[in-house]
């Protein structure tokens, strides 16, 4: 069993409501689907039930919320049965990352797998202790064969939150997969001076030619433009290419932010780079505007079906997808963070976690600190 985080984190959709201790009324009616709402004194959380997306997280006293993204936006059948299961926000990838084969396609599967595809089950309706709140959620994957246990952690007081997933092989036998976290900013927050920030290191270019798809390799923040012209990811303004860049991460945690100065907001994740170990960076314009960008960070970082991740094998002697054995159980944590930053915020040099305090460290000026440890 992988290490777990132990972790808080705060933000999400703001819908009138008190929480009790423990009650179905945590259960509700958003935007027309069934959610699960988590609300502390600074944050609000929101999950849909319908694919498991985390689709809203704000502070309370600000309202904005960065994870405004909608896989209905990209699919138009998709808003012909508005309830039906679908991607948004932060969703997961599970128990693949990208497309399936052509076989497994005829078979019915999906992009990214079945995590965002099915219907989730509340397990524990929300506990709240002296100094976090705390819901249990799952969902079954019949196809692949795999079973995922979410427990969430929600500090009171700081907009702060941990997610620990728990996947289990329900099978006789072993198999390969892989685990992408899959959060997705769009507008308002997300514009032409939103700025994106990582710890990561060598990466390439999504798309290139195999068997060697990592050749030209780059550094971030640098991405290849036809493989060519120089571009710096950190910004987005009206030209998407490269696409998607996949990084490794040379550190025991792996973290990532994004912020927009104007809007005076951050959000940013933490995880152990032993349990994800690529940062998959994705990039998307609309009309000349920036639309959607992906923060990912997963097992895996080439975009491809099984047959071609088992050929090639390791990038940058990274593996690009995991093995999980009969009846075993792999579980995963990452921190999710919010927090207020002044209009001259340039960007992110840092963030470092102790087990206690998140500690954001800007590119100028004094380092902001999170109170992370009432997650517990």
């Amino acid at each position: 069993m992988m290490r777990n985080l132990l972790w808080p984190t705060t933000r999400a959709l703001v819908v009138s409501f008190v929480v009790v201790t423990v009650s179905q009324a945590d259960v509700m009616d958003v935007d027309g689907r069934s959610a699960l709402v988590l609300q502390s004194d600074v944050a609000q959380l929101v999950i849909d039930l319908a694919g498991g997306s985390i689709k809203d997280f704000h502070l309370l006293d600000h309202g904005l919320n960065p994870l405004q993204w909608d896989s209905v936006d990209f699919d138009s059948t998709l808003a012909e049965t508005p309830r039906k299961a679908r991607s948004m926000g932060h969703f997961l990838c599970l128990d693949r990352w990208g497309p399936a084969s052509e076989a497994e396609i005829e078979n019915g599967m999906g992009w990214h797998g079945e995590a965002s595809r099915v219907l989730w089950k509340v397990e524990q309706d929300v506990v709240r202790g002296e100094d976090n709140l705390e819901a249990v959620m799952s969902a079954n994957l019949e196809m692949a064969g795999l079973s995922v246990r979410r427990t969430i952690r929600m500090s009171r007081s700081a907009a702060v939150f941990e997610v620990t997933e728990a996947v289990t092989n329900n099978r006789p036998l072993g198999r390969i997969y892989n685990m992408v976290q899959h959060p997705t900013i769009g507008p308002p927050f997300l514009d032409e001076t939103t700025v994106v920030d990582a710890n990561a290191g060598k990466g390439f270019m999504q798309g290139g030619s195999l068997p060697n798809p990592e050749q030209p390799s780059v550094v971030w923040p640098q991405g290849l433009k036809e493989g060519v012209t120089p571009v710096d990811l950190r910004h987005l303004t009206d030209d998407a290419a490269p696409a998607v860049v996949s990084f490794v991460i040379d550190a025991e945690y792996g973290w990532t932010t994004a912020v927009n100065a104007g809007q005076g907001l951050l959000i940013g994740y933490v995880w152990q780079t032993e349990e994800y170990a690529w940062f998959d960076a994705w990039r998307h314009v609309r009309d000349d505007k920036p639309f959607a960008r992906g923060l990912e960070f997963g097992t895996s970082g080439l975009h491809q079906p099984f047959p071609i991740l088992v050929q090639k094998g390791k990038i940058f002697d990274r593996q690009i997808f995991v093995h999980i054995d009969a009846g075993e159980t792999v579980t995963r944590s990452y921190l999710n963070f919010l927090t207020p930053v002044e209009g001259d915020f340039t960007g992110v040099e840092n963030v470092a976690f102790d087990g206690a305090n998140l500690t954001v460290k800007p590119v100028t000026g004094d380092a902001i600190v999170i109170d992370a440890s009432r997650i517990k």
